[in-house]
């Protein structure tokens, strides 16, 4: 326990389940190391606010500590509570930048989850709001956090495989939830490239370094496995039929903890973009559902996203492959190895970094980003930030601009603000 870390507070702007349940949690776990503390949480929600606080409460509780988390009454009373120094917004994505304006504006600093958003035209406000603070935005891609996706890009620029040449990032995750909750409504979320896509699209601008992103060319879009189906039941809680994607029983559901979570909100919320169980089958979700992206650097850089929210789980469904003049590397997310081969074939080695943390989310990255938020708040520069989010956003449109196109070149540089 840090007894000199100064005492700070934050307010959480959207009580979901990466607000409160994954970085609001990892907040209270470690409040006696780092000092943060959750002053309240706001949500359009009431219900889902209160249960996001006594939640924490309990976290609070668990850890020794006599703290009470409130339930701020509008956005404004949140970012202007004088025990809150810091602001984290975790709302739908198309409702990021209201919140930022507000907490900026109220000399706040800002912690932003990811995407950025869903337009460019909010991202580049989002931008200016941080320009008129005088002060950065952090952003949450988490695996800037997580120490396997550091050192591989570390690795990579360390010249033990030589210059980077080729990325091939293999993200086949098994996110049906995609359909199941707010996220399948494009125009929230901008679809499963923007909402898982931008981490990806984040890691390979990460390889490529300064080199700028000129070419984009995709292919894929909605594969057809969640056709819609007019008989479908609204939802899983009221669905009887024999379905591998029922919420809360999948494999990656089970991995990930999710039916462990105390969402009453989500079991008796009514509108689809409230609940967490509509079923996958049920019509109206225009979200593509795969994608190969090519993205060629001005570098001579080439990079490939191999992406798919369907398919079984396994423990290999993130890997990161990087090929150089005289090397590869190959990280496993799930184990957090990696297979270095140098010398043109002469030495291969794997790579391990023990972390007793890596059973927490996100392999252990929120926790780290818990810290990272502290060193934040003490004035240390954010590990990544609203440039790299508009970076990551604008591979997102030129990618699904191209899969519009049958597999069109785009140059993201040339994208409007407004750009679909």
């Amino acid at each position: 326990m840090r007894h000199d870390t100064q005492t700070a507070g934050i307010a959480i702007i959207g009580a979901g389940e990466r607000g409160a349940y994954f970085i609001g949690s990892r907040l209270a776990e470690t409040a006696g190391e780092t000092g943060l503390r959750v002053i309240g949480v706001q949500d359009r929600l009431p219900d889902r606010a209160a249960a996001a606080a006594a939640h924490l409460d309990a976290l609070y509780a668990r850890a020794g500590l006599d703290h009470r988390v409130l339930v701020f009454d509008g956005l404004d009373a949140a970012v202007t509570h004088p025990l809150v120094r810091l602001v984290l917004v975790t709302t739908h994505t198309d409702a990021h930048r209201l919140p930022v304006e507000r907490a900026a504006a109220a000399g706040r600093l800002v912690y932003l989850d990811k995407p950025i958003a869903v337009s460019l035209a909010d991202a580049e406000a989002i931008r200016a709001a941080e320009a008129r603070a005088g002060h950065p935005i952090m952003m949450g891609f988490t695996r800037r956090y997580e120490q396997s996706w550091i050192e591989a890009v570390k690795l990579a620029r360390s010249g033990r495989i030589g210059s980077p040449r080729m990325v091939l990032l293999r993200s086949v995750i098994p996110y049906s939830r995609y359909l199941q909750l707010w996220h399948r409504n494009q125009a929230r979320s901008g679809g499963a490239l923007n909402d898982k896509g931008c981490h990806h699209f984040d890691v390979l601008n990460w390889v490529a370094g300064e080199a700028r992103a000129v070419r984009v060319t995709a292919m894929g879009g909605r594969s057809g496995i969640f056709a819609p189906d007019p008989s479908a039941p609204e939802r899983c809680r009221d669905c009887d039929r024999a379905c591998p994607y029922r919420r809360h029983e999948t494999l990656v559901d089970r991995f990930e903890g999710v039916g462990r979570v105390p969402n009453a909100s989500w079991i008796t919320a009514t509108a689809a973009e409230d609940r967490n169980d509509t079923c996958v089958y049920r019509p109206g979700a225009d979200i593509d559902d795969h994608a190969v992206v090519t993205v060629q650097y001005d570098g001579g850089l080439v990079a490939t996203l191999f992406f798919a929210i369907f398919g079984p789980w396994s423990e290999d469904q993130e890997t990161l492959e990087i090929v150089g003049d005289s090397g590869r590397l190959r990280m496993e997310r799930h184990s957090g190895d990696i297979d270095l081969v140098e010398a043109y074939g002469h030495a291969r080695s794997t790579i391990r970094f023990p972390n007793p943390e890596r059973g927490s989310s996100h392999f252990g990255a929120d926790l780290a980003l818990v810290r990272r938020l502290r060193a934040f708040v003490d004035g240390h520069p954010p590990p990544v930030g609203v440039a790299e989010g508009i970076a990551s956003l604008r591979l997102v449109h030129a990618a699904q601009i191209s899969l519009r196109q049958g597999g069109r070149p785009v140059d993201p540089a040339e994208l409007p603000t407004d750009a679909p």
